[in-house]
């Protein structure tokens, strides 16, 4: 896959990943009308899209086995999501992805003293860059999944639209209006199709 190809570039970001990071590692795999695109498709891809979401930094390398736990945790979180929308105990693999992840890299309470004054900060330990991208992604997840915003955590209504998005209305079904139109569009081929003789 070409790492600057248009598929990465001008795939629409959904509804809350600008402040999720967990949300945007769950949409890496998607649909296109000309197939499957896996942006965690091999170690390559995972470094890429761990710099470009400021996880990792671009030196530091990150090898088959760690984009192995990188894709591993992706699923765990979408069927964490899944189990979450369905109202339904998520798979005991799933929690126990998550939880690795968490435990990998476990923050460190510090104290940091910005212009506004002294605030408590928890750090995760970077003595493996590796692992502490994957549990801030983790604990990313876990803030989601347990936070406010978890009532608005939904999957994109749209048939093979694997991506999930916070709802930014009660109404809103889909991820982004290109899935909202082709349902439509296909509602209305049906109908049309259904009145001709």
């Amino acid at each position: 896959m070409d790492r600057e190809s248009s598929v990465f570039l001008h795939q629409p970001s959904v509804p809350g990943e600008d402040r999720y990071l967990s949300l945007a590692l769950v949409n890496t795999r998607f649909a296109v009308s000309h197939g499957q695109v896996d942006l965690l498709e091999d170690a390559e891809a995972a470094h890429l899209w761990l710099v470009r979401h400021e996880l990792l930094p671009d030196r530091i390398p990150f090898n088959g086995r760690q984009s192995g736990r990188l894709r591993a945790l992706r699923e765990g979180l979408r069927a964490l999501y899944e189990a979450h929308g369905a109202g339904t105990l998520p798979p005991a693999t799933a929690l126990d992805i998550l939880n690795a992840a968490l435990a990998a890299a476990p923050p460190t309470p510090r104290l940091a003293w910005a212009a506004d004054g002294p605030r408590r900060a928890d750090v995760p330990d970077r003595g493996n860059p590796a692992a502490a991208a994957l549990s801030l992604l983790a604990d990313d997840a876990t803030e989601l999944l347990t936070g406010a915003d978890a009532a608005l955590l939904t999957g994109c209504a749209a048939d093979g639209c694997p991506r999930w998005f916070l709802r930014s209305h009660g109404a809103r079904r889909w991820c982004t209006t290109k899935c909202g139109n082709r349902v439509r569009a296909a509602r209305a081929y049906a109908a049309r199709k259904a009145d001709s003789p």
